[in-house]
């Protein structure tokens, strides 16, 4: 009971900071909506494959994931912040306090501005290397080269190089080992266990998109509380409160719950046509990179590591069996994200601080 009411008292004392301060429910109101955004057009990767093999209605899976996203931020979370707390340090915002706070919420405007034209087209862009890249961006605006933490950046790189290549790998070894086991099975089982198994599959890697991003945005979160509050050390920690944990999680389930079609139908049926064990080899697969990538602190891109998972699937039949115009496409958006909503980040940044 202390402890809840400790929560409540920390809520209370939170929102009273905001309403005293404009700077900080402005920076509040830009991260929540960057959240949102992320579980709008991030989180249907996870379900991408139960929805196109027709396990579950879109409907359906869309709120499952909303659920298992909430699930996954707290329970991580909980387990483990390693996460959070690479993005909290990845940058430097020193120098003056306020345009520090300006060329954040700068940052994030960008990104924002960059998710939605992704999701308008249909592509399945990675809103954590957004993220990574406009903070990154708004932090050389600021600092120069010094306003990156390379210590830090190293664990974003190997991120990224798991995310693409250990997806692919994971994929294509999950369904050889599957289709091994199941020689001599009869198919009609088979595919009833495999339709269930997706649903199970597909909600595992809706928990893990919350615990990976859901962390990324919390650390986010604070950099921008500790700017608007003049509590921001450079290279410093945080302890990561319940309430911030249910707050984000709550606003990434109502962004996946908004919908996310177009991204399911880039992913899980214009790039390959799966067949239900393949969706079940390519949920397993995913779900165990972010998992490692979760508890090791290292922060990955949920939307490449679901979509090479989906690629070493396809492959592991015929390389013919992937659509790689659609590949073409994804990976084109994927090598842009960095310089593309970096550049956005540095520009916007150099014009917020001009401006206010």
């Amino acid at each position: 009971m202390e402890a809840i009411l400790a929560e409540l008292n920390e809520v209370g004392s939170f929102i009273s900071d905001c309403l005293g301060s404009p700077a900080l429910l402005v920076t509040v109101i830009l991260v929540l909506g960057v959240i949102l955004v992320n579980g709008w057009t991030d989180a249907p990767n996870a379900i991408a494959t139960v929805v196109s093999t027709g396990a579950m209605k879109p409907k359906s899976a869309i709120l499952m994931a909303a659920v298992m996203n909430f699930a996954g931020v707290l329970v991580m979370s909980l387990v483990s912040s390693k996460v959070a707390d690479t993005i909290y340090k990845m940058v430097d915002f020193k120098g003056d306090a306020h345009n520090a706070l300006v060329a954040l919420c700068a940052a994030l405007f960008a990104i924002v501005l960059w998710a939605v034209a992704a999701w308008w087209f249909g592509i399945p862009t990675s809103e954590s290397h957004a993220l990574i890249a406009g903070v990154t961006g708004a932090a050389i605006a600021l600092g120069g080269a010094d306003g990156v933490n390379m210590g830090e950046w190293v664990k974003v790189i190997i991120g990224l190089f798991l995310s693409t290549v250990l997806g692919f790998l994971a994929g294509y070894i999950v369904v050889k080992v599957i289709v091994a086991i199941c020689r001599h099975k009869d198919r009609r089982k088979t595919d009833v266990f495999f339709k269930n198994g997706q649903i199970v599959g597909g909600a595992a890697m809706a928990f893990m998109h919350g615990a990976q991003d859901g962390q990324k945005f919390m650390g986010v979160f604070m950099l921008g509380s500790m700017l608007a509050s003049g509590q921001y050390v450079a290279g410093g920690s945080f302890d990561t409160a319940i309430w911030l944990m249910i707050l984000c999680s709550v606003v990434m389930s109502l962004g996946t719950s908004i919908g996310g079609y177009k991204i399911i139908k880039s992913v899980g049926m214009d790039m390959i046509k799966l067949e239900k064990y393949q969706g079940f080899s390519a949920d397993i697969a995913g779900a165990l990179c972010l998992l490692l990538a979760s508890l090791t602190g290292i922060p990955v891109s949920t939307t490449h590591t679901k979509t090479t998972a989906i690629m070493g699937v396809g492959a592991a039949k015929r390389l013919s069996a992937v659509n790689w115009g659609v590949v073409k496409e994804m990976v084109f958006a994927w090598v842009l994200t960095f310089p593309g909503c970096g550049l956005i980040g540095f520009i916007m940044a150099k014009i917020f601080m001009a401006i206010f």
